[in-house]
C-alpha cells in the first residue's frame, strides 16, 4: 500500500467507516485552551501556522466553494489579520494555509473555512486541520481528523520517524482537554513533502 492510498484508508474511506462520533468544525475551538497548556506547561511554542487539508472534487460547484472559503478568509483579514493562502502537496491533497502570530485569530479563521465547507456542501472532502508547534528547534502538531472527530499528536522525526515518547507525553498532557484518538492505528502521520518542512509546505 502506498502513501496516497494509506491516507486516504486512514484519513478517508475507512476512517468515515469507522467514526467514533460525527465531525464538528467546533471541536477546533478545543485548540483555543490547549495551546495555553502546550506553551505554559510542556514548553512548546505556536509556530503561527496552521492547515486544513481537503481532497478535490472535480467539478464547478466545489471549485466555487474553494473560491468562497478564501473570500471568506480575505474578508476577514482586515479584522484579524490572518493571511492564507493556498497550497496542493505532491500526494494531490489541497491545503488551506493560515499565518497568523495570534494564535486564537489562526483558530477562528480555520474554524470560518471548515464551517463553510461544511455549508457549502462538502463537509465530507475535510480530511485534517493542523495545528504547528516547536520547541528546541523540533516541531511537532495536533491532527484534527473530520471523519473521525479527534485529535492526536504528531511529532515528525527527520527520515520519515516519528517521536513516539513525544506524541505520548502529549497525549497524557492534553487527554480531557481535547478529544484524543484512543485507537493509535489512527494516528496517521502527514509527512511533508520535502524534510524539515511542515506537513503543508
Amino acid at each position: 500500500m502506498g502513501l496516497l492510498d494509506g491516507l486516504r484508508e486512514v484519513l478517508g474511506i475507512r476512517a468515515e467507516t469507522d467514526a467514533g462520533r460525527d465531525a464538528d468544525p467546533e471541536d477546533l475551538f478545543g485548540m483555543s485552551t490547549a495551546y495555553i497548556t502546550m506553551e505554559a506547561d510542556l514548553g512548546y511554542e505556536p509556530v503561527g501556522m496552521a492547515a486544513l487539508c481537503f481532497s478535490q472534487v472535480d467539478s464547478t460547484d466545489f471549485r466555487g466553494a474553494v473560491d468562497e472559503v478564501h473570500a471568506i478568509l480575505e474578508a476577514g483579514k482586515e479584522e484579524t489579520g490572518t493571511e492564507a493562502r493556498a497550497y496542493e502537496d505532491d500526494h494531490g491533497y489541497s491545503w488551506v494555509v493560515l499565518e497568523d502570530d495570534d494564535f486564537e485569530d489562526l483558530v477562528t479563521s480555520l474554524h470560518f473555512a471548515a464551517d463553510t465547507f461544511v455549508e457549502e456542501g462538502y463537509g465530507s472532502r475535510l480530511l485534517a486541520a493542523l495545528f504547528g508547534f516547536r520547541r528546541d528547534g523540533n516541531y511537532v502538531y495536533w491532527v484534527y481528523s473530520f471523519r473521525r472527530g479527534a485529535y492526536y499528536p504528531f511529532a515528525p522525526k527527520s527520515d520519515h520517524d516519528r517521536d513516539s515518547s513525544a506524541e505520548f507525553k502529549l497525549e497524557s498532557n492534553l487527554d480531557g482537554e481535547l478529544e484524543i484518538e484512543s485507537d493509535k492505528e489512527y494516528w496517521y502521520p502527514l509527512w511533508p513533502d520535502r524534510s524539515g518542512e511542515h506537513p503543508w509546505e
